[in-house]
C-alpha cells in the first residue's frame, strides 16, 4: 500500500506552525511612550554616535553580548539624562530594549520594546525590570549576583542582563560628562 499525504493535514499543520510563530511577537511600547514614562518632563533630542572598532571590542569584552551595538538609537535631554536603545538575542529572536540613565550616571529605568520569542516574555514585568534601577555602570549588573533570574525565562534574563551591562559601559566611556 502506498501512503499519499492529505493535503487537508498539510495545510493544518502549516497553519498551525506559523501561527504559533507569529502569535507571541509583541510590540509593547514606543520610543516616545518610553521617555514619557522615564523622563515625563524631558524633551529628547536623538544624538546618534559612530561606534568605532575598538569600542565596540571594549563593549563586547565587558558584556559578552557579540551582536553589534549600534550607536544610532541614543538620546538627550535638556538635562543630561540619556534613553539608549539596543538589542539582543533573546534564545532565537531579537528583543529590543530602553535604558534610561540619568545625569548621575543612575539607571532611571528599562522598558522592553519589543520581544519575539514564545516563551520567557516575564522579562518585560515591572517586577523583574525594577531590579536594575538605582544601578551604575561600577555595579555588577550579572545575573543571580544583583540581577535575580526569572526561571523559564533564562536566556532572556540573562541577555537583557548583559545587554544593559553593555550600554551602562558604552555610557561610561563614551557618553559620561558630554555636553
Amino acid at each position: 500500500m502506498l501512503w499519499k499525504p492529505s493535503s487537508i493535514v498539510f495545510l493544518a499543520g502549516a497553519s498551525a506552525i506559523s501561527g504559533a510563530s507569529l502569535a507571541h511577537a509583541k510590540i509593547y511600547i514606543s520610543v516616545d511612550e518610553v521617555q514619557k514614562i522615564l523622563f515625563p518632563s524631558s524633551q529628547f533630542t536623538l544624538q546618534p554616535i559612530l561606534i568605532d572598532q575598538a569600542l565596540q571590542a571594549s563593549l563586547k569584552k565587558v558584556s559578552g553580548v557579540h551582536y553589534p551595538f549600534r550607536g544610532e538609537h541614543i538620546w538627550r535631554d535638556q538635562s543630561g539624562n540619556y534613553l539608549i536603545i539596543d538589542e539582543v538575542v533573546g534564545k532565537h529572536e531579537m528583543i529590543r530594549y530602553a535604558v534610561g540613565i540619568t545625569t548621575t550616571g543612575t539607571i532611571q529605568g528599562i522598558e522592553i520594546l519589543e520581544y519575539r520569542e514564545s516563551y520567557g516574555y516575564e522579562v518585560a514585568e515591572q517586577q523583574w525590570r525594577q531590579q536594575f534601577v538605582g544601578k551604575t555602570a561600577h555595579d555588577p549588573l550579572k545575573l543571580n549576583r544583583d540581577i535575580q533570574n526569572i526561571s523559564g525565562a533564562t536566556l532572556s534574563s540573562k541577555h537583557i542582563t548583559d545587554g544593559v551591562k553593555r550600554v551602562m559601559h558604552f555610557y561610561q566611556v563614551a557618553l559620561k560628562g558630554a555636553k
